[in-house]
Order: C-alpha cells, then sequence, then structure tokens
C-alpha cells in the first residue's frame, strides 16, 4: 500500500446521504443503501494481526451503487498512518524489524496530488488512480485487500501487502514482494491467507491482461466537482461500527 469520462458522473442509487464520516446516523450506507455523490465518508484499514484500525482517509463519494464504489481523497486531506512508537515512518524501518517493532498512530496530512480510489462489491482488491501535477495521468494501483466492509460512516479493510502497479501502456509489475515475504515470516499472514492473496493477484492480472474494468472506463479522465470541500477527519475516527457488511 502506497503512503504518504461517463465513469466520473455515475449517478449513486438510494436517498440522498447528507453526512457521513462526521456524525452520520447508524445504518447509512448498509447493504441495501448507498451513498450519493458528494458524501463524505471514512476508508479506513486495520492493523494486521489486529483489531485497530491503523489507517483512517477521509474521502468524497464519486458513486456509490451495487457494481462500484468510487471515492476521491483530496490533496491536503488530513488522514491517520501508522508510525514507530518513536515516531519513524514506517518505511525508513530495515525490512526485517518493520512488523515486529512497537508502533503507534499519528495524523498527518496527504502530500501531493489526490487519489481516487475504485472497489467493487466483494472484490478482494481496490484500483486506485494517481496523477502528477496538471492532472498528467500516472498509473493505476491494484492494492490487494480483504474486501471493504460497508457501515454507516465509511468503509473498512485489512491491506495485505502485495499490490499490482498499471501503467498508462498497460503494462504492469508486482510491488512489493519483499513486503509481502516479510509479513509472512513475522507471522502477520499463514500460508492459506497467503495462497489466497495470490490468487486474488492472479486474478486482478487477468483482468489487466484483457484490460477490464475499471481499467477500461476511462476513470483517467474524471476530475473532481470543484465545489467539493476537503473532509475533515472526525475526532472518533477509529470508533467501532455498530454495523458491518460486504
Amino acid at each position: 500500500m502506497e503512503e504518504g469520462g461517463a465513469a466520473g458522473r455515475g449517478e449513486a442509487g438510494g436517498p440522498r446521504r447528507e453526512h457521513g464520516a462526521a456524525g452520520a446516523p447508524e445504518g447509512l450506507g448498509g447493504p441495501r443503501g448507498h451513498w450519493a455523490p458528494g458524501t463524505q465518508v471514512l476508508w479506513r484499514y486495520r492493523e494486521n494481526g489486529g483489531a485497530h484500525i491503523h489507517i483512517a482517509r477521509p474521502v468524497t463519494v464519486v458513486r456509490d451503487d451495487p457494481e462500484l464504489l468510487a471515492a476521491w481523497m483530496a490533496p491536503g486531506t488530513e488522514c491517520v498512518k501508522p508510525v514507530l512508537a518513536d515516531g519513524t515512518p514506517v518505511h525508513q524501518e530495515p525490512l526485517p524489524t518493520r512488523y515486529t517493532k512497537p508502533r503507534t498512530v499519528q495524523r498527518d496530512h496527504w502530500f501531493g496530488t489526490g487519489v481516487l480510489k475504485l472497489a467493487r462489491p466483494g472484490d478482494p482488491w481496490s484500483v486506485w488512480l494517481f496523477w502528477d501535477s496538471g492532472w498528467r495521468f500516472k498509473n493505476w494501483y491494484v492494492n490487494l485487500e480483504e474486501p471493504l466492509a460497508r457501515w454507516s460512516g465509511g468503509v473498512d479493510s485489512e491491506d495485505h501487502f502485495l499490490d499490482i502497479s498499471v501503467h498508462p501502456d498497460h503494462s504492469w509489475h508486482w510491488r512489493d514482494e519483499d513486503e509481502f515475504a516479510q509479513a509472512q515470516r513475522d507471522g502477520l499472514m499463514d500460508a492459506a491467507l497467503a495462497g489466497r492473496v495470490r490468487e486474488a493477484g492472479r486474478a486482478a492480472v487477468d483482468v489487466i491482461a484483457r484490460w477490464g474494468a475499471p481499467f477500461s472506463d476511462g476513470w483517467q479522465n474524471w476530475r473532481p466537482d470543484p465545489s467539493w470541500t476537503v473532509p475533515s477527519l472526525p475526532p472518533d475516527w477509529d470508533r467501532a461500527p455498530a454495523h458491518l457488511s460486504s
């Protein structure tokens, strides 16, 4: 997981939601309800090998229906990210001790350009789009993870370390294979889970090879609504959902 066209105009089903991450009533965004475009929710990840939330990112819903959840993380968004207990950024710690040293979380801001995140219900991955300055499209990024679990204030998942970069010329390559292997050595995933992650990765590569959705849907030409404000990180960003569904 990285730190630090018509498709964009899809209409969301269900009633309009006026509140999301900051104070949404429990029950909204459940299995039969969908968030309206412009709703602000949280996109969160649990720590590996634990139950606590260690990544929380406020996002704005672009589209939400039975086929796809699309959400925009704007530049400068305040987020929560994991760090070592002494404040050292995780990626600066040598790999052999990266997952064994004590950790905490800290607030920070997303730097650089924004990120568009796409997830189909039940898929064990999400697809993120990155741009360079001036909206020059950079790449797609397949984040292998638990299928998103919806709750009133957003979606939760758990990262699976292994990722795939997909380039504008349709070429691709694996990312973070060293972290994937280290996580297994450190007991953060067993052989059965590692096998499922590899299988999910191969399934994603099959989609890339035939240039299926969402890669073929023109999302690289999407732009955010200029009236949208940058979502705030709510004080209860780590609250336990009352209702979870996939």
